[in-house]
Parts: structure tokens; C-alpha cells; sequence
């Protein structure tokens, strides 16, 4: 196979591609993996319930949010090091989400920084993503200056004040980047070595050096102080902590399990999504990722309620097989499915999506119902 026609060809050509711990290091998760299988297999328990002899000849998968224009109802996630599979790493990745009309979402751990990215993609809308340092002075530095260059929202990631485990990094001897790769946004304050110190199995636990492991929800509200623009909390897992989230000031939550990188046996982030929903009652925007491949995974995402979904794995593995121009032509195949499934859904633009597409068993009901609102 020489030409990839879906999203998981990009993981197969990139797995002959890359070096076995780099690809084993993008592809694997903690423990046993359940979590990291579960993202993929939860979508077959989700069924739809196309409807028939609506008009579909145009069909728009244009959505809003905070003020800003998504030509398709996905971004990218943020996650780091993407110049070991492309020497212009974030740069290539942001340029192609400018090309396909929606956002790209810069990991405080990227190899390319904030001004770097900002100035190489122009055209791209772009938000920060952050951790809560120790260090609380360089924290609110990373968010000034993501502000200054630009970016439009934060992304708060919450579900890690420690990282996973990850066994295949210990078997395969990954425990600090490939020279001469740098976390850039680190680069000033030399933090890039302490996360690269080689002091772990496991590469990404040299995190707990770094990272406040006693941050409190008072945080969040502390965050939105210093950011002042939108703020999204990544990590949530159960309807107790997206209202929590909410009394926290948050203006949009993430339901993410980190890809299956962080706590194993924890349920699918499609499955979760029911139950958030429900409680977030349409007042703030609700992202999504976690395994997500084909145009009818964003259907039943967003007839779930889910505002847009976030991707993570494909970017690198498109961006390993052919950088700027494989990771466009990977949005344009799923921009093609998603077409597609809302086509044969009978449905024409994305705020029809609805609870009344889709159900948990073959032949029931819907499980929940709601309406749409526009965010």
C-alpha cells in the first residue's frame, strides 16, 4: 500500500516508516492498553438512525465556536514533539489545519514555540494548550505569550499531574527525545532538560519534575485570571468535575482520556460523553477526543452533543508519511466521509445533528434527547 484512502492508513504506513521506539512511543498506552482499545472499539456500540428523503445536495459541516469560524467540525488536539516525524513539526501541522479551515492547538510541550508557530502559520486560527507548572511565574509567562503572538483560547490539560506509565517506552529504551530535539517553548528557562533528564523508565514521567501535583480547582479560576480569553478544561472524565469545571469559570470542557496514555481501564470518551452532556445542559461548548478515524465517529460524537473533536494520533502518523501535505490530504479524506455519513443521516449541516440519530442498541430508541444550541 503506497496511498493512503482512510485515516488508519496513515498509522499503517507510518508504522514502516519510523523507528520502531518512536512509533511504538506515538502509538501505545499505559497498562494493559484497555483504555487506548476501548477509544477505538466504544464507537461500534454506538448505532445511528438515518433518516430518509431530506434534501442533502449541499451539506455544510461549518460550526462556531467562541466567535470563530470551523470550516469542519474537528481540530487538532494538542500533543507534542511532532518534529520527530517532520522537521517542521507544529509549523506543517498548523499550516494545514489554515488550508482546511479550522483550528490547531499548540502543546505547551511542542517542538516548535509559540512565536515560531504563530509566525510560520498565519492564516491559522490557534489556541494554547498548558500545563500548571511549579514554577507558577513561567506559567503565566507561556500564557502571555501566547497571548501576545495571537492564540485565541487556552486549553487547560487536568488529567495529569503525573503521566502514565507507558511499557513499551521502558522496553524499547525512549526515556529522553532524540538529539537535537528540544521542548522549545522550555528553551529560555532550560526546563526542556529537565523533562529530558533520563531519570525515568518511561520518558514522559520526568513530567512529576515539572508539573504541581497539588493543583486544586482554585486553579483553574486562577488560570482564567491570568489568560483572559476562553478557557477550555481537557481531562474531564465524569459529569462531577464538568460541573465543577463550570463553577470554576471554565467557558468549554474537553472530555479526554489522553488518548489512552493516562489512566488505563478508565471508559472510552464516547461513552463518557452521555452523561456530560446531560449535566452541561448546552451552556458551554464540549470537545471531545479519543480515537477518532472515520467521518461517522464525528457523527455520532456531535449527535451525542459534542461541539467539534479533537484528533491527536492521525496528525503524527500523516505528518511522519508526507508532513504539510499528508496531513491536509488526511482532513480532506475525513471532511469527505463526514460529508458522506451526514448525507446518508439525511442531514445537511451540523446543527441538525441530534440525539434523534442515533442509539446505544440495534433498533432502540434514542438515548437521550436535546436540542442543539449554537455556541
Amino acid at each position: 500500500m503506497s496511498t493512503a484512502i482512510n485515516v488508519n492508513d496513515y498509522q499503517v504506513l507510518a508504522k514502516k516508516k519510523l523507528p520502531k521506539a518512536l512509533y511504538e512511543y506515538l502509538a501505545s498506552g499505559t497498562d494493559d492498553e484497555q483504555t487506548l482499545s476501548e477509544n477505538r472499539a466504544a464507537f461500534k456500540h454506538w448505532y445511528l438512525r438515518p433518516r430518509v428523503l431530506r434534501p442533502v445536495s449541499s451539506v455544510r459541516t461549518n460550526t462556531t465556536i467562541f466567535g470563530t469560524d470551523f470550516k469542519v467540525p474537528f481540530f487538532v488536539s494538542p500533543a507534542g514533539v511532532m518534529a520527530l516525524c517532520d522537521k517542521e513539526g507544529e509549523c506543517a501541522t498548523a499550516r494545514a489545519c489554515g488550508r482546511i479551515g479550522t483550528v490547531f492547538a499548540l502543546s505547551q510541550h511542542a517542538t516548535r514555540s509559540i512565536e515560531q508557530v504563530a509566525e510560520r502559520a498565519p492564516n491559522t486560527q490557534k489556541w494554547y494548550q498548558c500545563y500548571i507548572l511549579k514554577d507558577r511565574a513561567l506559567t503565566i509567562s507561556l500564557l502571555q505569550r501566547a497571548k501576545k503572538a495571537g492564540y485565541s483560547a487556552i486549553i487547560l490539560t487536568v488529567d495529569s499531574p503525573r503521566f502514565g506509565y507507558r511499557e513499551a517506552d521502558a522496553r524499547n529504551g525512549f526515556n529522553a527525545l532524540p538529539p537535537p530535539h528540544r521542548l522549545m517553548n522550555y528553551e529560555t528557562s532550560n526546563l526542556d532538560r529537565t523533562y529530558n533528564a533520563a531519570k525515568h523508565d518511561s520518558w514522559d514521567q520526568n513530567t512529576e519534575l515539572m508539573f504541581d501535583t497539588d493543583s486544586t480547582w482554585k486553579d483553574v479560576h486562577w488560570i482564567k485570571q491570568q489568560c483572559r480569553m476562553p478557557l477550555i478544561v481537557k481531562g474531564i472524565h465524569t459529569c462531577e468535575d464538568a460541573l465543577l469545571a463550570m463553577e470554576a469559570g471554565a467557558d468549554g470542557i474537553m472530555v479526554s482520556n489522553h488518548g489512552g496514555r493516562q489512566l488505563d481501564s478508565a471508559l472510552a470518551t464516547i461513552d463518557i460523553l452521555p452523561e456530560v452532556v446531560s449535566v452541561v445542559n448546552n451552556r458551554i461548548p464540549i470537545l471531545i477526543d479519543g480515537g477518532f478515524q472515520r467521518g461517522t465517529d464525528i457523527v455520532k460524537a456531535l449527535s451525542l452533543g459534542a461541539t467539534a473533536v479533537g484528533l491527536g494520533k492521525p496528525i503524527f502518523f500523516s505528518l511522519a508519511v508526507g508532513g504539510e501535505e499528508a496531513v491536509f490530504n488526511m482532513f480532506s479524506l475525513l471532511k469527505k466521509e463526514l460529508e458522506s455519513a451526514m448525507a446518508l443521516c439525511g442531514v445537511s449541516c451540523i446543527d441538525d445533528l441530534d440525539s434523534s440519530l442515533i442509539t446505544r442498541h440495534p433498533g432502540g430508541s434514542p438515548v437521550i434527547r436535546y436540542q442543539r444550541a449554537k455556541l
